[in-house]
């Protein structure tokens, strides 16, 4: 379930059918709040019947299940959706702290983009500004959440798995340097929308 490169899990597959043992790559979605509620998404790699079999255990744990093709192909799959994720974090937070600074009361704000085009999970669930989300980390100083470490990584791991399908990554490989900057900071542990912290104190935390 850990989020890794495609290519090693497609290793591991292959190196498990030697032994007559079954490897899945089946990383998930859905954060803290979904781990409690049994709500997670998985996003399996293998063979079909193996995918079927598995589900029997992940059901327990989640509620979306997608087999998405071959081994490794369910890392290509989170690492899309964390990139995607990563950016928008630092897109939300940019939004959100220029129409502060402009004099937007930022619940307002932020229950405008909930409802107009600019929505989001990070938007509407996941919100990076104190206040707006109860249920948020950033309504909890950052804590519990999704470490800025584990974002970085998981960009890191896109960038490398990219160059293999001679993809383009200009915003990832922008988006990744904020997250190492939080962690060469010191806030490495913090919930990865401290970005909107680092952003609104214009990189002066």
């Amino acid at each position: 379930m850990s989020t890794i490169s495609p290519v090693a899990s497609a290793e591991l597959n292959a190196e498990a059918a030697k032994h007559d043992l079954v490897f899945l790559d089946s990383p998930m979605s859905g954060g803290i709040t979904g781990a409690h509620a049994g709500t997670l998404t998985f996003m399996v790699g293998g063979e079909a019947e193996q995918y079927e079999h598995a589900k029997q255990v992940l059901a327990g744990m989640g509620k979306n299940f997608f087999h998405c093709g071959k081994a490794g192909s369910g890392e290509i799959a989170k690492l899309v959706n964390n990139l995607i994720l990563g950016i928008n974090m630092i897109a939300a937070s940019e939004g959100l702290a220029i129409g502060e600074k402009l004099g937007m009361d930022p619940k307002v704000l932020c229950q405008i983009c909930e409802v107009s085009t600019s929505r989001s999970w990070v938007m509407d669930t996941y919100n990076p500004r104190p206040g707006n989300k109860e249920a948020s980390p950033a309504s909890r100083n950052y804590e519990g959440g999704f470490q800025v470490g584990l974002i970085k990584k998981d960009l890191a791991l896109a960038l490398e798995a990219a160059q293999h399908g001679d993809a383009n990554t200009e915003f990832t490989e922008k988006a990744i340097d904020y997250y190492r900057d939080l962690e060469k900071k010191g806030f490495g542990q913090r919930d990865f929308g401290f970005v909107f912290q680092y952003i609104f104190k214009n990189k002066k935390l």
